[in-house]
């Protein structure tokens, strides 16, 4: 089915069909480019993510995280990039709204505790505390809250930066290389909230390197880059 809507949108770029299937998918990127300086980093002619939980899969250096960036509103790039019918161009603060990005390795201000971050987010998501406090909880990050960043543990900053994107009412979830540093008994805690609000209709992209366990996170579609361009595989 993903091929055949990759196929409708590659030849029928200006019709009404692909007015249709714009409105109704999750995410498209059409003709996506990402070039530092005079080196090619991403070419998508056309790629079309329905609603789910997809793995982005490739070797380091192959451009996963700047195609998750690039998702995020974060880094410039040439070309169209639409979540649920909003335009990254045209309404950049709109889309942005819908969106939020965990970093691999996350880079927090040293001297901000856990707190400061996380009620920064809330106040820009307009959070309730009580959903707040149940993720505090969920996550099992109460006690370090209180303290400096830079007093962390990696997989303490970890944990934190996993959080932050679960705060509020978003479309979609960016996480990248979400195994790094994060330790495996929390694992199926990670992939059972995943799947919680992929049924409240969150989506959710996860980039790695490495492959998941089916029994913890069977992804709705897996995209390899490759070659400075993204296709699905099956493998």
């Amino acid at each position: 089915m993903l091929f055949t809507l990759t196929a409708i949108i590659f030849t029928l770029t200006n019709s009404d069909t692909f007015r249709t299937i714009r409105k109704y998918s999750m995410l498209q990127l059409t003709n996506l480019k990402k070039v530092y300086g005079s080196r090619l980093i991403l070419d998508i002619p056309n790629l079309i993510f329905p609603d789910g939980a997809h793995w982005i899969k490739g070797n380091n250096g192959s451009g996963k995280t700047s195609l998750m960036k690039i998702i995020a509103g974060i880094n410039p790039f040439e070309g169209n990039v639409v979540l649920h019918g909003i335009d990254l161009v045209q309404k950049p603060l709109e889309y942005r709204q819908l969106v939020s990005f965990a970093e691999a390795e996350p880079l927090f201000p040293g001297f901000l505790t856990g707190w400061d971050l996380i009620r920064f987010v809330q106040k820009t998501r307009n959070e309730k505390d009580y959903a707040i406090d149940t993720l505090v909880e969920y996550f099992g990050i109460l006690s370090f809250l209180p303290h400096a960043v830079g007093t962390y543990s990696s997989g303490m900053v970890k944990k934190l930066s996993l959080l932050l994107p679960f705060i509020g009412s978003i479309r979609l979830i960016l996480l990248d290389e979400p195994l790094i540093t994060l330790e495996d008994s929390f694992l199926p805690k990670l992939f059972s909230l995943i799947k919680e609000r992929k049924k409240q209709g969150v989506s959710f992209i996860l980039s790695s390197h490495q492959p998941f366990q089916e029994s913890q996170f069977i992804p709705t579609s897996k995209i390899l880059i490759e070659n400075q361009t993204a296709k699905f595989f099956n493998v």
